[in-house]
């Protein structure tokens, strides 16, 4: 779930074919920001169900965020939940200059930098071009981040739209 993408509506899905990649590799069971038409495991929470408030554990987590204000939150409560050995893909805008970016992914996580920009979906079904922001994909508790420097990998998703 992404909000405000052109501030025109704050629900927007993850492409099924981004998702898959990602599925194909972590097996994911938990979806803690989804609503009914987006989600995209059979165990998810939506914006009524309150995923900040419920435990994680013992899930392969994926996560895209609602954007604005509120993914400084769901940051922290991955990068928590992953101190408890949950596995978490998030699917977040690159915004290095954050405090939760600082705070909770800059050498606390994988970071993977997909080539080109990613089409949300509309709750119509329909790909939105124009996104004005770049995504990454932030793993946490896949690995133990030990090195001073930051953990970039050079595998790279080709997004097609």
């Amino acid at each position: 779930m992404t909000y405000g993408q052109k501030g025109k509506t704050t629900e927007w899905a993850t492409p099924p074919d981004v998702f898959k990649a990602l599925d194909a590799e972590f097996h994911f069971t938990l979806d803690p920001c989804a609503a009914d038409w987006n989600h995209k495991c059979a165990k998810y929470y939506t914006k009524d169900d309150d995923g900040l408030t419920k435990p994680w554990k013992g899930e392969v987590v994926f996560m895209n965020p609602p954007y604005g204000d509120a993914i400084a939150e769901w940051v922290h409560k991955a990068y928590m939940e992953s101190l408890q050995g949950t596995v978490i893909v998030a699917l977040l805008p690159v915004n290095t200059d954050t405090g939760w970016f600082q705070d909770y992914i800059y050498h606390k996580a994988e970071i993977r930098f997909p080539r080109g920009r990613i089409s949300f979906i509309n709750k119509e079904g329909k790909k939105m071009s124009g996104t004005n922001h770049c995504s990454m994909f932030v793993i946490w508790g896949n690995m133990t981040v030990t090195c001073t420097m930051p953990i970039i990998t050079s595998r790279e998703f080709q997004i097609s739209g």
